[in-house]
């Protein structure tokens, strides 16, 4: 089978939302979904709709208007033709990436010929079908430690060839259900990172972020919305009861201009986390993401196709790579998972102009990206998701679409997006200018 070339045409978001207590809390997030699809379409009238033959969405949350097929109402709510066939995907943190593979998979076998990959996700009000309110209990579940045994030692001591660093055995040992920041002050610990470390690394990240808002960098991205402005009691809790009017929604919300080493410093450590080996706990949420709402949608086409039809896409996607890494320090699962991508595509680390890598935390990006081999300089120069924000399900496609954009700004050849994923693993993906 020879196997076809799949490009990204165009793609666009939303832009994102505080979780719980933003803008985007009373507006149902399929009419969101909807809103960017027909805005993305509206923009590239050459791509007409009955091309669109399949859509499929990456969500975490699975829940309110987003249960069900929430890809199939999306496609419904935006003016799709009827017959399209949808699907949703999900694979954590890396759920819209791994739709955008899935899309791109499948034009690249012959299945089909365009489709669009979106994520979504609503973290403000439930996760999972249920309150937020799981904390305390995995907390409870962390302070007991669940060893190893001889077989699982062996099974896992191949995939250590990923990391130039040993694993202590107080790490290894630890209890496999953890909370996602107790991940990251393992992995803190594993590679050495201070606090200050990884406070500068966010500083950094908001100075990014402001800057690129300056310039107006965002504004190809990002598609306005109308929206309705939430109520909120005087404790910040949303009034579903009273409605507010309708407003424009165009700027992340989780961006702070003057942000700085003293304000960072001053935070308390996360509660619950805990040290393996007695160390300082040193994740805050200054040095990781927020909870935040938001969409983001991408139109994937065969290359053949998308030159018949006259469009100039953004990228030509060349490499994936998909990995499992040790539950304890999932932050690292960028590591192999970006080494398979770049076997795939065929070239090497100093080859990649620019990285979109998903600042899940301070604490996975800076050691994966010294693994790799990737200068910080050529990582997130736009700001990351530390300043932006991390709908769960809405992250991959984004990093995707945003390193083909900053591609284009900046001439480069090869850009990588990549993302740590809850319970081990990494996704990344590999793309090529046009």
């Amino acid at each position: 089978m020879q196997l076809q070339n799949a490009v990204i045409v165009d793609g666009a978001r939303s832009a994102f939302g505080r979780g719980g207590r933003g803008k985007l809390v009373a507006t149902r997030l399929d009419e969101v979904g909807a809103q960017v699809v027909r805005a993305l379409l509206e923009r590239n009238p050459k791509v007409d709709p009955a091309l669109i033959e399949d859509i499929a969405m990456g969500n975490v949350g699975g829940a309110g208007e987003l249960a069900g097929i929430g890809a199939d109402t999306i496609a419904r709510l935006a003016g799709l033709p009827a017959e399209i066939s949808a699907v949703d995907s999900n694979r954590q943190c890396g759920s819209s990436m791994e739709t955008l593979h899935r899309v791109a998979q499948s034009i690249m076998v012959g299945a089909t010929e365009a489709g669009i990959a979106i994520g979504a996700e609503r973290m403000g009000r439930s996760l999972g079908g249920g309150p937020r309110g799981t904390a305390t209990r995995i907390t409870e579940f962390n302070q007991k430690r669940l060893k190893q045994t001889d077989v699982q030692r062996n099974m896992a001591a191949n995939h250590f060839q990923d990391f130039s660093v040993p694993f202590p055995d107080e790490i290894l040992d630890y209890s496999p259900v953890l909370s996602m920041t107790q991940t990251a002050q393992n992995a803190a610990e594993v590679y050495g990172l201070s606090r200050e470390d990884m406070d500068q690394f966010s500083v950094d990240s908001h100075k990014k972020a402001v800057a690129a808002y300056e310039k107006g960098i965002y504004k190809d991205e990002i598609i306005p919305l109308e929206v309705e402005e939430p109520v909120f009691d005087a404790e910040g809790n949303w009034v579903e009861a009273e409605r507010g009017k309708t407003i424009i929604f165009d700027r992340d919300e989780c961006i702070r201009p003057g942000t700085n080493m003293e304000t960072l410093g001053s935070l308390p450590a996360i509660k619950g986390v805990v040290s393996p080996t007695g160390q300082e706990i040193r994740i805050t949420a200054g040095n990781s993401c927020p909870t935040n709402d938001g969409f983001t949608a991408a139109i994937i086409m065969s290359e053949k196709k998308a030159l018949e039809l006259g469009l100039t896409p953004l990228a030509r996607i060349v490499g994936f790579g998909i990995a499992g890494v040790k539950p304890q320090v999932m932050g690292l699962g960028p590591i192999p998972s970006t080494r398979k991508a770049l076997r795939h595509a065929g070239i090497t680390a100093d080859q990649i102009d620019r990285v979109e890598f998903n600042e899940a935390f301070a604490a996975q990006v800076i050691p994966s990206c010294k693994e790799l081999g990737i200068p910080l300089d050529r990582v997130n120069v736009n700001g990351g998701s530390i300043a932006l924000g991390h709908p769960l399900g809405a992250t991959g496609a984004r990093l995707v679409l945003a390193v083909a954009h900053e591609l284009r700004r900046s001439g480069g050849r090869y850009g990588l997006a990549t993302q740590c994923i809850g319970a081990g693993m990494g996704i990344s993906t590999i793309i090529e200018r046009m």
